[in-house]
C-alpha cells in the first residue's frame, strides 16, 4: 500500500534521512529556516517547503500527500530550546518562550489530517510540561494507540550520549520503538566517527571537504587546550589559565566546559555551539582545537558525504552549527523509521 510521510520542523533533514534509510518514503519537509533548504533537498528525495507551521492548515498539509496515499505518516521535532536543560536552568524566560506553543499547532494538524501514524521527538524535559500532557491527551482522544520513552541515542548507533524523548502513535494498534541495538559494551565512539578525518589546525579548512573546518582559537584558549586532557576539566590547567569564575565555589560545578572528548567513548551531547572549545566538552581528543563542522555532523550520525554547504550561499560556522546541533540524529531517525515499518508489517498494512 502506498505510504507517504511528511516531516514538520525538518531542518537540514536528519529525521527525514533516517526515515528514508529505513524505507519510509518522505515526500516533504516543512521549516521556517530557508537556509535549511539546500541540505534538505540535496541529500533527500523530498521537497522542502518554507512555511511557518502556525500558518499551515490541515487542508494545505494534506495536499502534499500524493493522491494515492493510503497510509499517511506525520513526524516532527518542534524546536526544543524552551525545554532544554540549559534554558530551564539559566534562562528565566525558558517556559515563556513562544516556541513551546508549536507543539499545540502540531497537535491541531494531527486532528485535522488524522494521519495513520505519528511520531514526535524532543528533549526529555518536555515530559514534565503541561504542553506534553495536553499533546498525549489529544492523541488519546483521537483514538491513537501511543507509547513514549526517553532513550539514549547511543543505543541506536549514534556515537553520542544524547537523551531524547521519542513518541510513536498509530491508528492501527499498539506501536513501539525497536529494541536498542547497542549497549555499553559496543557503543559507537568518537574514534569510530572521526578518527580518520585529515589533521586540522584551529582556524583551518580541509582542501577536499570545506565542511571540515575549525574555529580559530584565541591565544589564551590555545594555551588552555594544550593543557586539557581527554575527559578532564579546567582543573588540569595552571592557575594562571583559569577563569575568575573557576576560582569561586560556584565555579566547581562548571566542569563540562573547556574539555576534550575521549576517543573510546561516545561524545557528549552535540549542541548548537559544538564548534566552540569553551561551549562544552568539544575539544578534539588529540588535536589542539575544537570540533570541526564535519566532525559534529558525523557525531550526529550524518553520512560522511552529507552536503550542508550551498556554494551559492556561504554560511558561517554559527549558522551551520545551529542546523547540525538542532538536527535529529540520523540513526535515531532510522530507528524510528524501522519501528514504523515493522509496525505496519505486523499489522498487515504492508
Amino acid at each position: 500500500m502506498p505510504i507517504s510521510a511528511i516531516d514538520l520542523f525538518c531542518g537540514v533533514g536528519g529525521l527525514t534521512h533516517g526515515l528514508q534509510l529505513a524505507g519510509v518514503p518522505v515526500v516533504a519537509g516543512f521549516d521556517v529556516e530557508n537556509s535549511c533548504k539546500y541540505a534538505y533537498e540535496k541529500n533527500n528525495t523530498a521537497k522542502f517547503v518554507l512555511k511557518d507551521i502556525t500558518q499551515l492548515t490541515g487542508n494545505e498539509l494534506e495536499g502534499y500527500y500524493p493522491p494515492n496515499t493510503t497510509v499517511k505518516i506525520l513526524v516532527g521535532c518542534a524546536p526544543c530550546q524552551p525545554f532544554s536543560t540549559y534554558s530551564l536552568r539559566y534562562n528565566k524566560h525558558g517556559r515563556k518562550d513562544e516556541k513551546w506553543k508549536l507543539l499545540y499547532y502540531f497537535s491541531n494538524l494531527i486532528k485535522e489530517v488524522q494521519p495513520e501514524v505519528v511520531s514526535m521527538e524532543n528533549v526529555p524535559q518536555l515530559s514534565h510540561e503541561k504542553v506534553f500532557s495536553d499533546f498525549l491527551e489529544e492523541l488519546r482522544h483521537l483514538k491513537y494507540y501511543l507509547t513514549w520513552e526517553i532513550v539514549n541515542c547511543a543505543d541506536f548507533g549514534v556515537p553520542q550520549n544524547r537523551k531524547r524523548l521519542v513518541l510513536l502513535a498509530s491508528k492501527y494498534g499498539k506501536i513501539k520503538l525497536i529494541d536498542r541495538q547497542y549497549n555499553e559494551t559496543n557503543y559507537r565512539t568518537v574514534r569510530d566517527a572521526i578518527e580518520n578525518l585529515p589533521y586540522l589546525e584551529d582556524g583551518g579548512v580541509d582542501e577536499k571537504d570545506p565542511l571540515h573546518r575549525a574555529s580559530k582559537l584565541s591565544k589564551m584558549n590555545k594555551r588552555r587546550i594544550v593543557q586539557s586532557k581527554p575527559g578532564g576539566t579546567w582543573e588540569d590547567w595552571d592557575d594562571e589559565l583559569k577563569l575568575p569564575c573557576h576560582k569561586k565555589d560556584s565555579g566547581k560545578s562548571y566542569r563540562a566546559v573547556y574539555g576534550r572528548m575521549e576517543w573510546d567513548k561516545p561524545s557528549p551531547t552535540i549542541t548548537t555551539q559544538y564548534y566552540g572549545y569553551g561551549n562544552g566538552r568539544f575539544g578534539h581528543p588529540e588535536q589542539n582545537r575544537a570540533l570541526s563542522m564535519r566532525e559534529g555532523a558525523l557525531l550526529q550520525s550524518f553520512p560522511s558525504d552529507y552536503q550542508f554547504l550551498d556554494p551559492d550561499h556561504p554560511e558561517t560556522n554559527r549558522s551551520i552549527g545551529v542546523h547540525i546541533g538542532n538536527a535529529v540524529p540520523v540513526e535515531l531517525g532510522r530507528a524510528i523509521g524501522l519501528s514504523i515499518m515493522n509496525h505496519l508489517s505486523e499489522r498487515g498494512v504492508i
